[in-house]
């Protein structure tokens, strides 16, 4: 279970892969569909998302060290590591604008990592449980916050998020330059076959990229403008 060189063969859309993702699917839909009914356990859940996020980005660094693999190249600076630490935040301290930025990064990116994970063990593999576990709690603390802590995000948060996430790759891009990294996949796409994959190379990739964030992230605002349209249309009504 955790060997580093045992239960590999991750095959995309086995039987245990599409199980995993309707897991994630179901309980999302069932913190939306119980919402009311589930505000009674709210400080359960909210400690259970901070204990399952923290869980997943300490316990990954121990299991890389006592395998004698750690390496610069796995500092915690990808963006799940960056969703998870503004997360982790949020729970302890409410900041709306920081809300705004995790919005845009750990609501759908978590889950298209899922669908073309960059994973090549097996479950119950640690790095296999650890993977979705991690990728899934990261978009069911954004419900969490939206359903439970009343977050809302502008229309205006569009751009300014975009343009956060790219003064943040800036330093991200040239430390990669520096420690031969690829963090936030900047210098090249993953190993293993994911979406980045049909990106391209040089500069074609970073327009792809430049371009899928923008999309993604006009895409992710939309559930958002229906939830704050439906709300004003609530208010009027009274």
């Amino acid at each position: 279970m955790f060997s580093v060189s045992g239960m590999q063969g991750f095959e995309m859309f086995s039987v245990m892969h599409l199980v995993t993702l309707f897991l994630f699917f179901f309980t999302a839909w069932w913190l939306v569909y119980y919402r009311q009914a589930l505000r009674a356990y709210q400080k359960i859940i909210k400690w259970s998302l901070f204990g399952a996020l923290l869980a997943c980005e300490v316990t990954h660094h121990i299991w890389l060290v006592l395998t004698n693999q750690w390496d610069v190249a796995d500092l915690p600076l990808q963006l799940c590591s960056l969703s998870t630490f503004i997360a982790l935040y949020l729970f302890l301290k409410p900041d709306k604008k920081a809300f705004w930025l995790l919005y845009f990064i750990g609501a759908i990116p978590p889950i298209l990592s899922m669908v073309t994970p960059d994973m090549v063990y097996q479950f119950p593999h640690y790095r296999y449980i650890k993977y979705f576990l991690h990728h899934s709690a990261i978009p069911l603390a954004v419900l969490y916050f939206i359903l439970f802590e009343g977050y809302r995000v502008p229309k205006k948060a569009v751009l300014k998020g975009f343009l956060t996430l790219n003064v943040i790759a800036v330093p991200v891009f040239f430390l990669n330059m520096l420690l031969g990294t690829n963090f936030f996949y900047l210098a090249s796409p993953t190993e293993t076959k994911t979406l980045l994959s049909f990106f391209g190379n040089g500069v074609w990739y970073y327009a792809a990229l430049e371009a899928a964030a923008l999309i993604v992230f006009f895409i992710t605002y939309l559930p958002m403008h229906y939830l704050q349209s439906a709300e004003q249309k609530r208010v009027r009504g009274k």
